[in-house]
């Protein structure tokens, strides 16, 4: 007699909530839920110049969290239903934003609801795993008109500050009032749009994406990003400055293309400047790490 051969049984493979399918309807449930909201938002991307990098925020972060998928190939998902509870807070808030046209606190709902949804599908872990892309899509909504003119008017000053020391250091004659620069051809206004809260808002997110990619020390990207505040002050300071020199010999170039023009090269200096930091710091690091291991040894 032969022994009989035993079948294997068919494999079993348990269902995942957080299946492509599943992204895919409620991810349409979400734009169907949020569409008023997310066509102004992109409207005012496409016509404030302070909001010019929102476009990138919901792509860069997007590619983020795609990269982050193998991470979650062999991960068991865990539902939270505490993640339906966001969702339904964001839903309320949504509710209570678009009834009082209080537009920051409906735009940050659709970011709740995303939050929701990662925890409601799959749980802490793949929270945890998708934190730093869902934190980055913050920086596609607008601050508030209240937080705005708290930090313009500050930002004003210093860079009138600045730029009055600078102008003055170059021997040419200056009287400042505020933000406002008397020169001996030309009157400067250092307004809103010259504050630098435009160089400092996108400056901040590309600094997040920039240490995210070729830094892998957390201290090292947390100093990048606070680094940003007196780099942005400087450069937009030295935007100003430049203003006020090119102004004393040919007014006409003080608005227009020409002061368009700086804005962008100011801003891409001020990028300059934070890879430049970012190669001191690595230095400091790996001393450190250095002399560690000296002591260690010792």
């Amino acid at each position: 007699m032969t022994p009989a051969q035993s079948v294997p049984e068919p494999e079993v493979r348990a269902s995942s909530p957080f299946s492509w399918v599943t992204i895919a309807w409620v991810s349409a449930l979400l734009a169907i839920c949020y569409a008023p909201v997310l066509y102004k938002l992109a409207y005012q991307w496409a016509t404030d110049e302070d909001m010019g990098h929102g476009f990138f925020v919901p792509v860069i972060a997007g590619y983020i969290a795609w990269q982050k998928r193998d991470k979650i190939a062999s991960l068991l998902p865990e539902p939270s239903w505490w993640g339906l509870a966001l969702m339904i807070w964001a839903g309320v808030q949504l509710y209570v934003g678009t009834l009082g046209a209080e537009l920051f606190t409906a735009r940050t709902s659709f970011i709740i609801s995303i939050v929701g949804a990662v925890l409601f599908l799959g749980g802490k872990r793949y929270l945890r795993i998708f934190s730093f892309p869902l934190f980055l899509l913050l920086f596609m909504v607008p601050i508030p008109a209240v937080i705005y003119n708290q930090l313009t008017f500050p930002l004003q000053m210093r860079a009138s500050e600045i730029a009055e020391a600078s102008i003055t250091f170059l021997q040419i004659p200056i009287i400042r009032t505020g933000n406002v620069l008397e020169l001996a051809t030309q009157t400067l206004n250092v307004v809103d749009a010259c504050s630098g809260i435009r160089s400092l808002l996108t400056l901040t997110f590309l600094s997040l994406v920039y240490g995210y990619f070729s830094e892998k020390r957390t201290w090292v990207r947390v100093v990048l990003f606070f680094s940003t505040i007196p780099i942005a002050i400087i450069a937009n300071a030295g935007r100003v400055t430049v203003t006020g020199v090119v102004a004393q010999f040919k007014p006409e170039l003080a608005e227009g293309l020409f002061h368009e023009a700086t804005g962008w090269v100011i801003f891409m200096v001020a990028f300059a400047i934070l890879a430049v930091v970012h190669q001191l710091l690595v230095r400091v690091a790996k001393y450190a790490e250095h002399r560690h291991e000296l002591n260690t040894a010792q």
